[in-house]
């Protein structure tokens, strides 16, 4: 990240930091670029990702990844993929850990929202932790799979904790998703260089 503003020109802005929480929780954030993967570990308390096992294929990328604690899940799995969500997550939270979701679970264009996933809301239901949603607009300036990237000043905003007490999955994913939508209408664009 550090190398982001003198090579490409991209800086960012937190808002909510008074939100990130110092005890493990689960973060559901937006996911529209490479961009989020790399910055979210840097403001979040140690944090894992949950993430699709297909990227253990790309060449040293993926390599790199498999000597990491993050959940691999096969998306095609279905319940079995939620069950090693909850297994591996109960046990990264009770080392410390922080979780990372994209709960559209793959990127989506700028302007768009894609269907919620439940994993996040599932484990988050399982185990008590709280869930922080995040928005950002860091697609405008990281397009996916575009190799030119644009400078200026992306947007990330953390919102506040829900406790999934009493809150059904669904609930909790529509509260999670709802706060996404309406943050992503508030942030401003991303500042062009």
């Amino acid at each position: 990240m550090a190398l982001c503003a003198p090579l490409l020109g991209i800086r960012y802005q937190l808002q909510g930091t008074e939100n990130i929480s110092s005890t493990p929780s689960i973060y559901l954030a937006k996911h529209q670029s490479a961009w989020e993967t790399i910055g979210l570990q840097l403001w979040t308390p140690p944090a894992v990702f949950v993430l699709k096992r297909e990227l253990l294929r790309i060449p040293f990328f993926g390599w790199a990844l498999w000597g990491l604690r993050m959940i691999w899940i096969d998306r095609s799995a279905g319940k079995a993929a939620l069950a090693k969500i909850v297994t591996q997550g109960e046990q990264r939270l009770a080392d410390g850990l922080s979780i990372i979701i994209f709960p559209e679970g793959t990127r989506v264009a700028p302007g768009q929202m894609g269907k919620f996933k439940a994993g996040g809301a599932h484990l988050a239901s399982r185990t008590g932790a709280p869930v922080i949603p995040v928005a950002h607009n860091a697609g405008e300036l990281w397009p996916r799979n575009a190799f030119l990237k644009k400078p200026g000043t992306i947007t990330v905003r953390f919102g506040p904790a829900i406790d999934p007490a009493g809150l059904s999955e669904n609930e909790l994913n529509t509260r999670v998703e709802t706060w996404i939508r309406e943050a992503m209408r508030e942030l401003p664009p991303a500042i062009r260089a």
